[in-house]
């Protein structure tokens, strides 16, 4: 039996899983699919406090707390930052260490300052409707996903707090030294995350590419779930 943690992006919550989870489950795994603070079926919890580091605490507080000692910790998008952070305090604890169409920063950038824009688009709508502080979702659309999924995923998003975008990754290194490491690419849509795809050659990580919209979970849940599953 192996230990998924399996941490959604932004806008989501752990109902992201819900095609992958049973799929790992079936093998007999132990699966986690948390939702992050402020999100979600948290999101009456949002607030201009709930930060990055608030997030890393999540998983890191579920991992302490379900004793969980060997894990698969995979990221996708956003929580690229999250896990790699996680993995960066505790990779005694990691076993492979998966990003999925995922941020990958290194230390002492922001989420943001990998954007074209830099985040301004975030800013602004962050202030024409979220208060300064909190960032409106995104149609699934535009991130490619599939139009029979599109609806259903727009009604289950939530705001997202800005600051996790502008915070600087701060990092030690000893999140690269978990012995397995990979990249999954969603090739279906126009995004910022090849850069991050070819930096994972560049360190030596495997990579796999499916041709889907960036929410691979929902659009290619079978497929991803074959992948994660070999690094049982």
């Amino acid at each position: 039996m192996t230990d998924y943690v399996l941490v959604h992006g932004a806008w989501r919550a752990g109902w992201l899983w819900k095609r992958v989870r049973p799929l790992l489950a079936a093998e007999g795994h132990r699966v986690f699919t948390p939702t992050l603070t402020g999100l979600g079926d948290r999101s009456h919890l949002l607030s201009r406090d709930v930060g990055l580091e608030t997030h890393i605490d999540d998983i890191i507080n579920l991992m302490i707390w379900e004793e969980v000692e060997d894990a698969i910790l995979v990221g996708h998008s956003y929580a690229g930052v999250v896990v790699r952070h996680v993995a960066d305090r505790m990779p005694e604890r990691i076993r492979s260490l998966i990003y999925v169409d995922a941020f990958v920063p290194d230390d002492g950038r922001s989420i943001n300052s990998y954007l074209p824009d830099s985040g301004q688009r975030h800013r602004e709508i962050a202030l024409a409707h979220g208060d300064g502080w909190k960032v409106p979702t995104i149609p699934a659309l535009f991130f490619g996903d599939n139009a029979a999924d599109a609806e259903w995923i727009d009604l289950q998003c939530t705001m997202h707090p800005l600051s996790t975008f502008e915070t600087p990754a701060a990092l030690t290194g000893a999140c690269d030294s978990v012995a397995d490491i990979g990249y999954i690419l969603a090739n279906g849509w126009d995004g910022p995350m090849r850069q991050f795809y070819d930096a994972a050659s560049e360190r030596d990580w495997w990579r796999e590419e499916l041709p889907c919209g960036h929410d691979v979970m929902i659009d290619m849940p079978q497929e991803l779930a074959a992948l994660l599953l070999k690094r049982a």
